[in-house]
C-alpha cells in the first residue's frame, strides 16, 4: 500500500470504474424488491453548494445502503429547468452581444437557451460525481424532456377539463425588472429603514381621517378607507365619504375587521389592486380595483378615470419618482400630516433584486384547496411520514389554509401553456395546436398563450413523470411510490406538498412514503451562512483540499434529526484524519500478513480477544443498520466512528500487535480480515472512496467491486459473553489508569505500579494474564494485590469489584497536582457560572440570535464537563 491516501488519484479512477461497470443501474426486469429515492432536481443552472453536499450524501448513503442489502435501488436523477434563473442567465450572455431578448425573438431565443444549456448547463451533474453520488445516470432527466413535457400538457388538460384549472384576476407578487409573477419562494424579504407617512383625508361634512401608510404613491388608486366596526372614535364616520387628497375622488369609509383600532391611526387606506390585504378587503365589499402601476413599476393612469392637473402629470414616472412628487405636493396642500421614521419588511425578488408588487393581473391559477384535501389525509393516516415528526405541523399549516397557486409566468422559457385563443379571445385547452384547431373549427385562426407554467408545475410530477406518466411502463410500476424523499424544510410546502397533491390525483397514490426532513447547513459557530458573513463554504474546495470522504463524513456525522449541520473548513480538516486512521491501520494489517481468508468460520475463534472484536464487529452492524433505517446518519457515522476508531485501531490491532508474531498469528491475520472486510462494508456508504480503494487492494473482491457487496449481518459466535467480559476489564482498566496518569500530569517516559484492593483471584488472574499490553498501553512497572493499608498520596478507581490504587510518592509533586486540580476546577466553575447567568438572564435570551444562545449552551456544557472532570481527579486522590 501507499504510504498514504491520495483522493486525488483514487476518486475520478474508482467512480468512472463504478460507471462503466453500471454500479448505480436499476434493473425494472430484477425480482429484487425496488427501493427508489428522487432526487431533488437541482436547477440546470446551479453549481455545488454546502446544502447539495448535506442532501445528496445522505441521499447517496441511503441509496448505497439498500443496494448493498439487496434491493433494486433506483435513485432517479435529473435537473430542472429552472425558468426564471436559466432566462436571466441566457439574457445577461445576450446583454454582452448587445441584443436582447425581444431583438431574437421567441423561437431564436429559446434556440439560444437549448444552445447553453447543451454547452454549460447541467455542470452540477459532473460535480455531483465529485461528491462520490451513485444515481442512475443512464436515466437522467430534464424537466423540459419531451417525456416530461407531456406529461405536464397532460396534466394541465385534465385539470383544466376538471375545472380545477382556470383563469382569474387577482393579485400576485409582480418583479418590475422580470416583468414576470413570481411564487412567494422566489421573494426575500429584507429588513428596511423606510418611512410611515401620515396623510390627511377630508370627511365630506368637515371631519377628517388621518391614515398612515409607507407607500404613499398607491394612493392614487385608494377606493375606500376601512376602520373597525366597533372604534368608537370613528364608529359615526362609517357609510359617509372621504375626498382622496391627489385624485379628488370621493371613497367610502367603510367598517372592516381588518383595520385595527391598536395599529397605526386605527384608519387604513384600501387599496385592492396593490395589497394582499387589501385586495380580500376589496372582494368582501364589492369595491372597484384600479390599478396605477404598469409592469415595469411606472405610473399608470388609465384605470383611475378623471385627474386634476397635477395628478396627470405623473402619468409614465418610475413608483419612486412618483412618491417623493406625491409626498412633495402633499406638504405644499397640507395634507402631509407627518413623517415618522419606520422600519418594516420589504419584498424584493431574490434574482432580479427589485421591490416586488403586488399586481392585479389575469393569470392562470390551480385549485390547490380541493388538491390539498387528499395530500392531509395521507398525512393524518400515516401513509405518508415525516421524520422528525413534527414537520407534520408546518405541512398541515399551510395545506389546510392553501391559497389558489398561480402556475403562470410572464417568460419565454419553459413548459408553454397549452392553451390557444380564437379572434374573440375563446380559450381552447389541449395537448396540441392540432387538436386545440379540431376544437375551434377549421376555419378559426388561433394564437397560443405566451405564457409558461411555473417551474414548480413541472416539478411538482417528479415522482411520476420520470417514470414515464402517462405511459404505463415498468418502471413506473415498479418504483412508484418511492421511498424516502431526501430534502429541506424550506420547500415542504413548494414542492414536497405539491408533489403529494398531483401524484394523489393522478397516479393516485403517495408519491413516497417517508419524507425525511434536515436541517440548513451552518457555519462552526451556527450561523447562517452568507456572502456578506464571508463564511461561505464551497464544497468543491473542500473536497480538492481534503478529499470527498472527508467532506461527506463531517456533514453526516453532524446532521442529527431536527438539527441544523455545523460545517466549517477546520471540522473537514478534523476529519480527514479518520480516513488517515482507516489507511493507516489497513496498512499495518497488511504489514503483518492480513488478508481475507473466505474459509473462515467466526465461530471457531478461540483466543478471547478475537471473540471480543468479533462480538463488536456484530453489534457495530446492528447498531449502523438500526440508524440507517431509523435515518439517524449522525447515529451511523458514530457507531462506524466508535468501531473502527476506538474498539479495531486503538484496541484490538494495539491488543494483538504481539500476536501477530506468535502461534496465535493465523487465528489472529483471519480475525482481523474479516473484521476489516466487516468495517469497509459499514463505512462504505459514508465514504465509498477509501472503503473501495482498500477493498479492491486487500482482495476481497475486484476493485470497484465494493459497492455492490452484501450489507454485513452478524456472525454466528461461541463464547461472545465471557470474552467480552475479560476484554472489558482489560479496555477498562487501561483507560482508568491513562484518566488517572493524564489528570496527575504524570510523565508518558515514567512508568508506575498498579495495586488491587478486594479483587477476585479471577480479576487478579486477569491482570497477570493480560499484563503485557496492561504494561505497554498503561505505561504500568506491575500489578499485584495490597497487602496492608492504601499507601499515602494515591490516586485510586473503582473497576468492578475491585479498586486500582495508583501510589504517586515520589512520582509527581502531589501538593502541587493537588493545587492545580483545585485552581483549574475553581476556574470552570467561575466560567461555568458567568455562562449559565448570562442563559439565566431574560432580556439577554429574549434578544439574543439562536445561534448566540446555542454557542452559550455549548459553553455551559464543556465548562460543566470540564468541572466534573476535575472534581473527579480530585476525589480520586487518597
Amino acid at each position: 500500500m501507499e504510504k498514504t491516501f491520495e483522493p486525488a488519484s483514487v476518486e475520478a479512477r474508482l467512480y468512472q470504474c463504478w460507471e462503466e461497470q453500471g454500479a448505480f443501474a436499476a434493473h425494472p426486469e430484477s425480482p429484487a424488491d425496488p427501493y427508489c429515492i428522487m432526487i431533488p432536481p437541482p436547477n440546470v443552472t446551479g453549481s455545488l453548494h454546502v446544502g447539495h453536499a448535506l442532501t445528496m450524501t445522505l441521499q447517496d448513503i441511503f441509496i448505497r445502503f439498500r443496494r448493498m442489502q439487496g434491493r433494486d435501488a433506483l435513485w432517479q436523477p435529473g435537473t430542472d429547468h429552472a425558468g426564471i434563473a436559466t432566462q436571466m442567465v441566457v439574457e445577461r450572455l445576450l446583454d454582452k452581444e448587445g441584443v436582447s431578448r425581444r431583438e431574437l425573438g421567441r423561437e431564436t431565443f429559446l434556440s439560444r437557451v437549448w444552445q447553453w444549456k447543451g454547452e454549460s448547463g447541467g455542470a452540477i451533474t459532473g460535480q455531483l460525481r465529485r461528491l462520490g453520488a451513485s444515481p442512475d445516470w443512464d436515466r437522467e432527466r430534464f424537466t423540459m424532456d419531451e417525456g416530461l413535457s407531456e406529461a405536464v400538457r397532460e396534466v394541465f388538460v385534465r385539470l383544466f377539463e376538471e375545472g380545477l384549472i382556470y383563469q382569474d384576476k387577482r393579485l400576485v407578487n409582480w418583479d418590475t425588472v422580470l416583468q414576470t409573477a413570481i411564487s412567494d419562494l422566489e421573494v426575500e424579504s429584507r429588513d428596511h429603514k423606510g418611512a410611515m407617512w401620515h396623510i390627511r383625508y377630508p370627511v365630506e361634512g368637515g371631519e377628517e381621517i388621518v391614515v398612515a401608510t409607507t407607500r404613499p404613491e398607491t394612493m392614487l388608486a385608494d377606493t375606500a378607507v376601512a376602520v373597525h366596526p366597533e372604534n368608537e372614535k370613528f364608529k359615526h364616520l362609517i357609510g359617509l365619504h372621504v375626498v382622496l387628497p391627489v385624485t379628488g375622488r370621493r371613497i367610502p369609509i367603510i367598517a372592516d375587521d381588518y383595520a385595527d383600532p391598536e395599529k397605526g391611526t386605527g384608519a387604513v387606506k384600501i387599496t385592492p389592486a396593490h395589497d394582499f390585504n387589501d385586495f380580500e378587503v376589496g372582494k368582501r365589499h364589492g369595491l372597484p380595483m384600479p390599478s396605477m402601476l404598469d409592469r415595469q413599476g411606472r405610473v399608470t393612469l388609465a384605470e383611475l378615470g378623471e385627474l386634476p392637473a397635477f395628478a396627470r402629470t405623473l402619468e409614465g414616472e418610475d413608483r419612486f419618482a412618483a412618491r417623493k412628487k406625491i409626498v412633495a405636493h402633499l406638504e405644499e396642500t397640507g395634507d402631509l400630516v407627518e413623517v415618522k421614521p419606520h422600519q418594516h419588511m420589504v419584498p424584493y425578488g431574490d434574482r432580479s433584486g427589485s421591490v416586488i408588487e403586488p399586481f392585479l393581473t389575469t393569470q392562470w391559477y390551480c385549485n390547490a384547496y380541493v388538491l390539498a384535501g387528499p395530500a392531509i389525509e395521507a398525512v393524518e393516516q400515516g401513509r405518508v411520514k415525516f421524520v422528525p415528526k413534527q414537520w407534520e405541523n408546518t405541512f398541515f399549516a399551510w395545506l389546510r389554509d392553501i391559497q389558489p397557486w398561480c402556475i403562470s409566468r410572464q417568460l419565454w422559457w419553459g413548459h408553454r401553456i397549452p392553451a390557444w385563443y380564437d379572434e374573440t379571445g375563446k380559450v381552447y385547452v389541449a395537448r396540441s395546436e392540432a387538436e386545440a384547431q379540431a376544437q375551434a373549427g377549421a376555419g378559426a385562426r388561433l394564437t397560443q398563450d405566451e405564457d409558461v407554467l411555473d417551474t414548480w408545475f413541472s416539478s411538482a410530477l417528479w415522482p411520476f413523470s420520470t417514470l414515464g406518466w402517462p405511459r404505463e411502463t415498468p418502471e413506473l410500476a415498479k418504483y412508484y411510490p418511492t421511498d424516502v424523499l431526501v430534502t429541506g424544510f424550506d420547500i415542504i410546502f413548494f414542492w414536497v406538498a405539491r408533489m403529494m397533491m398531483m401524484s394523489l390525483h393522478f397516479m393516485p397514490d403517495v408519491p413516497f412514503k417517508t419524507v425525511y426532513i434536515h436541517g440548513l447547513v451552518r457555519d462552526e459557530k451556527g450561523q447562517k451562512m452568507s456572502k456578506s458573513k464571508g463564511n461561505v463554504l464551497d464544497p468543491l474546495t473542500l473536497i480538492e483540499e481534503f478529499g470527498t470522504d472527508a467532506l461527506r463524513y463531517s456533514v453526516a456525522a453532524a446532521a442529527g434529526q431536527g438539527r441544523d449541520v455545523k460545517l466549517g473548513r477546520k471540522i473537514v480538516e478534523t476529519n480527514r484524519a479518520f480516513v488517515t486512521k482507516l489507511w493507516n491501520a489497513a496498512r499495518f494489517l497488511e504489514m503483518n500478513g492480513v488478508r481475507p481468508n473466505a474459509a473462515f468460520a467466526p465461530a471457531s475463534a478461540k483466543l478471547p480477544l478475537n471473540r471480543w472484536i468479533l462480538a463488536r464487529a456484530n453489534a457495530a452492524i446492528m447498531a449502523a443498520t438500526e440508524a440507517l433505517e431509523g435515518f439517524r446518519p449522525d447515529g451511523f457515522a458514530a457507531t462506524a466512528y466508535h468501531f473502527a476508531w476506538d474498539e479495531l485501531c486503538d484496541w484490538f490491532i494495539e491488543f494483538a500487535k504481539p500476536g501477530f508474531a506468535s502461534e496465535d498469528a493465523a487465528e489472529i491475520r483471519d480475525t482481523a480480515g474479516h473484521v476489516l472486510g466487516v468495517l469497509l462494508r459499514l463505512l462504505h456508504p459514508l465514504m465509498p472512496f477509501v472503503t473501495e480503494a482498500l477493498w479492491g487492494h486487500f482482495g476481497y473482491g475486484p476493485e470497484g467491486s465494493l459497492i455492490k457487496a452484501p450489507w454485513p449481518v452478524p456472525a454466528p459466535l461461541t463464547g461472545e459473553a465471557e470474552a467480552g467480559a475479560e476484554i472489558g476489564w482489560v479496555v477498562g482498566f487501561i483507560s482508568e489508569i491513562r484518566s488517572i496518569r493524564a489528570e496527575m500530569n504524570v510523565p508518558p517516559s515514567q512508568k508506575s505500579p498498579v495495586l488491587l484492593q478486594d479483587a477476585a483471584p479471577a480479576t487478579l488472574a486477569r491482570a497477570e494474564a493480560h499484563f503485557e499490553a496492561i504494561s505497554r498501553l498503561a505505561r504500568v512497572s506491575e500489578v499485584g494485590a495490597l497487602a496492608g493499608e492504601v499507601p499515602k498520596n494515591a490516586a485510586q478507581a473503582v473497576l468492578g469489584e475491585a479498586t486500582l490504587i495508583l501510589p504517586l510518592e515520589g512520582v509527581i509533586d502531589l501538593a502541587a497536582e493537588k493545587k492545580r486540580l483545585q485552581g483549574a476546577l475553581a476556574k470552570a466553575e467561575a466560567e461555568l457560572l458567568k455562562v449559565e447567568q448570562k442563559l439565566g438572564n431574560e432580556a439577554f435570551t429574549a434578544r439574543a440570535p439562536e445561534e448566540i444562545l446555542a454557542e452559550h449552551r455549548e459553553r455551559a456544557e464543556k465548562f460543566a464537563e470540564e468541572a466534573r472532570r476535575l472534581a473527579a481527579a480530585l476525589g480520586r486522590l487518597a
